[in-house]
């Protein structure tokens, strides 16, 4: 997640049981992803020779990298076999091998042998960026595709063999490629102008020419392989057309480098493959790095084994990004780094980005108006599928996020900063019908995980209205919501709603709380909760509380994680704490005053003889006690010192309970408590049953036996 300025609803259905990775809704809501012209299939429901491995979430382990965490495992010699889901005649596989290594993988089609084979190789993977905080050698995966050279049909069966070297297979994309499409009328072909098809020769000055005779119109890229040499630039008011991302292929690291345009720049259907092995963050080794200018459009295109696909700077304005793949970058897939206005990025599919897949992040300017949409994010493998650094009026709606990994939530609205001047987030933030599947991850710069979906205060307060609605979160191995301020100064979360979202088999909690602020859960319903409802713990201790308000419709994670001092972990349940434990010892305490040395830390502190005792002759004092987290309170002891010396007396005090330290609400209204020494000194008095609060008060009104209010030990229990 380091930057640099030139480098870089309710009732949705995963289903993943037949090893399809597919998206289903109900019609009152649009399908979160991308409409692929590929179906993919897991290589741990296919049938196998090698060695299934994972599930594991582990940062740095082959199978936290894979596509649900799980993947075949092949020897020289083993092979794993497909079922083809659907008519096609082209193949792209994710794999992975051994650093410094590379073989083939011999292909079969219903058991017969293709003369072609699938290169594989270590080249483009084991990517290291050690001035990254909590980062560790990864980007394990990489991607290869093959035409078949025939047709196949559903059910028909296509294997893979490791040849030469260990292979590790993920997944496979089965796709039906449509043939090469043909020159349009009056366009200007880079052949025409000494492109070299066959990729030996240096293409860069012809694309540059044809580029200049076709302005206002089409630059033609026929089918052939492309090799460039040095970036393009002073692209304007022109149409780069290839033949379909599979036949007109551009061998370039760098395809457009140019920090501004008159706009028009319309780029769509062919492929651009670099040759970027490790990340450079002051390189500019992206598809496009800088602008197109306004009301340009990228469509179609094939992009791979680049830093990043577009690090869009500059004027783009009303910018379309549609239909495209993103594969194998080493940084992010797509950064609208500030001053997007009205820019569309939807319906692409975005694979093993080493970095954040889809960034906004608003230096310099703010990105305004600006979304993605319907766009299908898988393995980003170092920090966030979808991440809003800043902005405003900003939108993120429909889209597919699956298996993050380190230091990444699968989305995260943020005000992480990186780089002044910075914007942060402002106006209305729209999170709309987006569902994830295993996302989250642990974090080792914080020792405690990520979210599925995070809001972070990280460098400033979050005062826009973020709106969260109909939102779907399956298998996160941690959290489905956080609320944190991840640079630990304890910044507020604040204008947070959350309407309309289903959890299904959270590692540990619903809710992370980690900031102070508030938000209101309305229909949220949760299953399968492997620790407990809700963790309620803001960081640092004294920045303030966390306030959830239930905005009704809300079941399954109604518990609160018991212990601030602890993390839970994937599966562990709420620990059962000692129904006989009281909740109010040590816990610190405040008063509206007190005398001389009898403080209210006196009051909590397991000794009788101690004792509080606010100023005198000033009714009504008050006393509180933090208990740490919302608590469920039956029984109140109250004690004053043992001893005879104490005569008989009766305090007059109402009971009351808030959540958040600001809003209180009488639990017990004001009655007479006798104290006897005869007794013991003590009164009981219990609470109504349900009654849950962390901040518990005393208002004391009246004493017979000192003109103040007095305890000497207030002891909460969770028991009647």
């Amino acid at each position: 997640m380091r930057r640099s300025v030139r480098g870089m609803p309710a009732a949705m259905v995963v289903a993943l049981s037949a090893g399809l990775l597919t998206a289903t809704a109900p019609t009152a809501h649009a399908a979160a992803g991308a409409t692929l012209p590929f179906t993919s299939v897991e290589a741990e429901s296919a049938t196998t020779t090698g060695t299934r491995i994972g599930p594991d979430h582990t940062q740095g382990t082959l199978a936290s990298e894979a596509s649900g965490r799980q993947a075949v495992r092949l020897g020289s010699g083993q092979r794993v076999e497909f079922t083809v889901p659907s008519a096609a005649n082209a193949v792209n596989v994710a794999y992975s091998v051994p650093d410094g290594q590379s073989g083939t993988l011999n292909v079969y089609v219903n058991g017969t042998r293709l003369a072609r084979t699938l290169p594989v190789t270590s080249k483009y993977s084991y990517v290291d960026t050690s001035w990254i905080p909590g980062a560790r050698t990864h980007h394990f995966f990489d991607n290869a595709r093959l035409l078949l050279g025939q047709n196949v049909q559903a059910g028909d069966k296509v294997a893979f063999e490791a040849a030469g070297t260990q292979v590790t297979v993920d997944v496979a994309d089965f796709e039906q490629v449509a043939a090469a499409a043909e020159q349009p009328a009056g366009s200007v072909s880079v052949t025409s102008k000494g492109a070299d098809p066959t990729g030996n020769g240096d293409s860069t000055q012809a694309f540059r020419d044809a580029i200049s005779a076709a302005q206002g119109g089409v630059v033609w890229i026929p089918p052939g392989d492309y090799r460039l040499t040095s970036a393009l630039s002073g692209v304007q008011n022109v149409t780069l057309q290839g033949a379909g991302n599979w036949h007109s292929v551009v061998h370039s690291s760098r395809f457009i480098d140019q920090s501004g345009s008159s706009g028009g720049v319309h780029i769509k259907d062919f492929a651009v493959i670099g040759e970027v092995t490790e990340r450079v963050d002051s390189n500019p080794d992206n598809f496009v790095n800088g602008s197109l200018g306004r009301g340009s459009s990228v469509s179609g295109m094939w992009l791979q084994h680049l830093k990043v696909g577009l690090w869009l700077t500059g004027d783009n304005d009303n910018l379309v990004v549609e239909n495209n793949r993103f594969l194998d970058m080493t940084a992010d897939g797509l950064n609208l780094n500030g001053n997007a206005r009205g820019v569309r990025v939807r319906n692409n599919f975005l694979r093993n980005q080493g970095d954040d897949a889809l960034a906004m992040w608003s230096l310099y300017a703010p990105d305004t108006n600006s979304s993605f949409e319907n766009n299908t994010v898988s393995q980003p493998n170092l920090a966030n599928g979808i991440a809003i650094y800043g902005g405003t009026d900003i939108a993120v709606r429909n889209n597919l996020v699956s298996d993050t990994n380190a230091l990444g939530s699968g989305i995260a609205i943020s005000n992480q900063k990186f780089l002044d001047p910075f914007f942060p987030l402002s106006g209305t933030i729209t999170v709309d019908g987006n569902t994830l599947v295993r996302t989250g991850a642990m974090n080792p710069n914080w020792n405690h995980p990520m979210g599925a979906l995070r809001v972070d205060s990280y460098d400033s307060a979050i005062n826009a209205t973020v709106n969260i609605t109909n939102t779907t979160i399956t298998d996160s191995p941690y959290s489905a919501f956080e609320f944190v301020s991840g640079g630990g100064q304890g910044y507020p979360v604040r204008n947070v709603t959350v309407d309309g979202a289903t959890v299904r088999n959270t590692g540990t909690v619903v809710v992370q709380a980690e900031a102070q602020g508030a938000a209101t859960f309305r229909d949220v319903t949760a299953t399968g909760v492997g620790a407990a409802g809700v963790y309620n713990c803001p960081y640092p201790a004294n920045s303030g509380t966390f306030a959830l308000t239930d905005g009704g419709g809300n079941s399954g994670w109604s518990t609160t994680w018991s212990d601030c001092s602890t993390w839970p972990q994937p599966g562990q349940g709420n620990p059962d704490p000692d129904r006989n434990r009281n909740l109010a010892k040590s816990r610190p305490a405040t008063a509206t005053g007190s005398q001389d040395v009898y403080t209210p830390g006196k009051a909590v502190d397991g000794d009788a003889n101690s004792y509080w005792e606010s100023a005198n002759n000033a009714f009504p004092q008050s006393w509180t006690v933090d208990l740490g987290s919302v608590e469920t309170v039956r029984r109140l002891v109250l004690k004053l010192p043992p001893s005879s010396a104490w005569g008989a007396r009766t305090e007059t005090l109402t009971v009351l309970g808030s959540t958040d330290n600001n809003s209180y609400a009488t639990v017990v209204g004001a009655q007479g408590y006798r104290f006897d020494p005869a007794t013991g000194n003590t009164a009981t008095v219990s609470l109504p049953g349900g009654t849950g609060l962390r901040y518990l008060r005393l208002s004391v009104s009246a004493n017979t036996g000192w003109p103040a209010g007095q305890f000497s030990e207030v002891e909460a229990y969770s028991t009647s």
